[in-house]
């Protein structure tokens, strides 16, 4: 969960900054189909909606009696939930505007690199905190002083290390129109791991729901794998694929 104050925050801009680079990058490509833009901002509000609705499910219906509940309601989100809203928001897009390529490697190259800045702004503002533990070399402490696991810098680590690999299977083209999927169940097997060690309200006995949205984020991520080896790139036409000799994405 990542919760905004109401007065400008660090995470806020860094938000902003996320979008404004990802905006850039698409913006860039919808130069060779202008159906690409079209993509791109049904990936951000389905997005935000999901980010939402996860948020409300795993956690955000226990403030119900919170007196600040609407607060937090109105500035709660997840970043699972954004990845399954912007994952089936981009699926039905392609349906609505008959776009038959692959996106997917595009939204690998650019998803991490949000999340990090996100991240980032989590950090300053001081959420999303690890569970308490033994000081160590790589702990951190709270604004109370508290040892913490370090979780942020753990899930920033976790995407940098994507981008990276992710860049390094670009330039050698492999497993191209997987980078998403592979993208999805990776981060899905991170969080669900990670998440024992988040300080996270558990619902389902030692689960988070969290936990539930990290499994349903692998599992999409494994049956778009599963559907992609089905029907390779080669089965489509080089016109569905924009440029799909000339970039590897």
């Amino acid at each position: 969960m990542i919760p905004l104050p109401a007065n400008a925050s660090p995470y806020g801009w860094l938000l902003l900054g996320g979008i404004a680079v990802t905006l850039t990058f698409w913006l860039r490509l919808a130069r060779r189909d202008d159906r690409l833009f079209t993509l791109y901002i049904a990936a951000l509000l389905g997005a935000f909606l999901g980010a939402k609705l996860v948020y409300l499910g795993a956690e955000g219906w226990l403030h119900w009696a919170d007196p600040d509940r609407w607060r937090q309601w109105a500035t709660g989100k997840s970043v699972l939930g954004a990845l399954l809203g912007g994952y089936l928001a981009v699926e039905i897009a392609k349906q609505a505007v008959g776009y038959a390529g692959t996106t997917g490697d595009w939204f690998a190259a650019t998803a991490p690199l949000g999340i990090v800045l996100g991240r980032v702004g989590c950090l300053l503002h001081g959420c999303c905190l690890g569970v308490v533990c033994a000081p160590a070399w790589y702990t951190l402490r709270d604004v109370a002083g508290v040892t913490r696991w370090p979780a942020v810098p753990v899930e920033i680590l976790f995407n940098l290390i994507a981008l990276l690999v992710f860049w390094g299977l670009r330039r050698r083209r492999l497993l191209p129109g997987q980078h998403f999927h592979l993208y999805l169940m990776a981060y899905g097997a991170f969080r669900f791991g990670h998440e024992f060690v988040r300080e996270e309200p558990r619902i389902l006995g030692p689960f988070s729901g969290y936990q539930v949205a990290a499994l349903s984020v692998f599992a999409l991520g494994l049956a778009g794998f599963i559907r992609r080896r089905r029907r390779p790139l080669t089965n489509l036409s080089p016109a569905a694929v924009p440029n799909a000799r000339s970039h590897p994405l």
